[in-house]
């Protein structure tokens, strides 16, 4: 079996654009006519370069390859140009490749990823949802106390029990900071204000994004702890554990943080430390699937548990799906709420949500088909923006 072609989509995300401005899939396909899907989670140039980076990498490193070798694609793509580190565009483009292989070696054994990394131990996966503006309603939902609050109430009513927001809002180029006064208040005040709404029907996940010193986050931790949260994620930015692990001795919320990482070596410095023991690896980031099995057997040795990330689209989804349903230690799986609206019309058949959990699939391979019908029916227009993009300038 040799690998014999990519395909690209650039998908934007129509509004209200839950999961990022735009999607990255790409589709391998061997000369014996199987296909398989990957996702990359792009954040760090614009989607139509990483288009490029991907066709690159493949006519380099995978083109004529078999789909099966993928400890020795993973280890040549990495070491590309002389590097061997982490270097997260790099990597994200080697995990949409690799995802795609994945999802090839399993439709051609008949088996779903997850028993060719284990087997299923979970049958349901226990999902959690950002806390999104309901139709209608613009940016200024995440600073209204009121409104998070009665949008959380809601989706405890659809059978969330995890809910993630970031009551601090606003993260800057410039970060870390110091929180003022009136940001200690108004965060204290909107976490109060959800815990309220739901009582303790539902965790509340502080999904913060590094904006703080390790002396801030633990001022800010210390008025949190009250309330409970499960976690506290990514209190400082992620280039120095060190400094999270400051926080992870001062607080008794427990930590998670992965979004920004990619390989078992970031996160290796992350455990070694103590920074975290809830470890969000985001699969269209973090190097793969083979990748992201290391990283939860590296935590289950430090009796950490794993949270896969997921801000862009249902591949990803559905990747972060397998190596949760196959890992000991899964903690919790990031849903874009259940699953419905564009991120659903992008498959042939859904992922499949039901009274807060996901169902793993059975299907071979990744257990999702693109609609190629309809990513191609929305191509990202280039506006300029990234993904996601920071304030720059200092926020107070």
């Amino acid at each position: 079996m040799k690998l014999q072609s990519v395909k690209v989509f650039v998908v934007g995300n129509p509004p209200p654009g839950f999961g990022g401005r735009y999607f990255v899939f790409l589709k391998l396909r061997t000369a014996c006519g199987i296909e398989g899907v990957g996702e990359v989670y792009a954040a760090t140039f614009g989607p139509h370069v990483i288009a490029k980076m991907i066709e690159d990498l493949f006519e380099r490193r995978f083109a004529g390859r078999d789909p099966f070798q993928i400890e020795s694609l993973w280890r040549e793509s990495y070491g590309s140009g002389f590097s061997l580190r982490p270097d997260i565009s790099l990597v994200g483009v080697m995990s949409g490749l690799e995802m795609a292989c994945w999802d090839i070696v399993g439709k051609a054994v008949g088996q779903p990823v997850y028993n060719l990394l284990g087997g299923r131990v979970h049958e349901r996966l226990r999902s959690y949802t950002y806390l999104y503006p309901a139709p209608g309603e613009g940016d200024d939902f995440y600073h209204d106390a009121d409104r998070s609050a009665q949008r959380a109430a809601e989706y405890v009513k659809q059978g969330f029990t995890g809910l993630k927001f970031d009551p601090v809002g606003g993260y800057s180029a410039y970060d870390p900071r110091q929180p003022t006064q009136e940001a200690l208040e108004r965060t204290v005040r909107l976490v109060g204000k959800v815990r309220e709404a739901v009582g303790y029907k539902a965790d509340l996940l502080l999904g913060t994004h590094g904006q703080f010193s390790a002396s801030g986050a633990t001022r800010l931790a210390r008025q949190l702890e009250p309330y409970d949260p499960l976690w506290f994620e990514e209190p400082v930015p992620p280039d120095m554990p060190e400094q999270m692990a400051i926080v992870a001795r001062s607080t008794r919320i427990p930590i998670a943080t992965g979004e920004r990482l990619a390989t078992k070596y970031e996160f290796a410095r992350v455990l070694a430390c103590g920074a975290a023991n809830i470890l969000q690896m985001d699969l269209g980031r973090v190097g793969g699937l083979l990748e992201a099995k290391k990283i939860a057997s590296l935590a289950e040795v430090h009796y950490a548990q794993i949270a896969p990330h997921l801000y862009c689209g249902p591949v990803v989804g559905a990747a972060n799906i397998q190596i949760a349903a196959c890992s000991p230690n899964f903690l919790i799986l990031e849903s874009i709420q259940r699953w419905d609206g564009f991120q659903a019309k992008l498959l042939k058949k859904p992922i499949r949500w039901e009274d807060g959990y996901v169902i793993p699939p059975t299907e071979p391979g990744l257990g999702v088909e693109l609609d190629e019908a309809v990513a191609l029916a929305h191509p990202y227009e280039a506006s300029g923006k990234l993904h996601l993009e920071m304030a720059d300038r200092p926020l107070g």
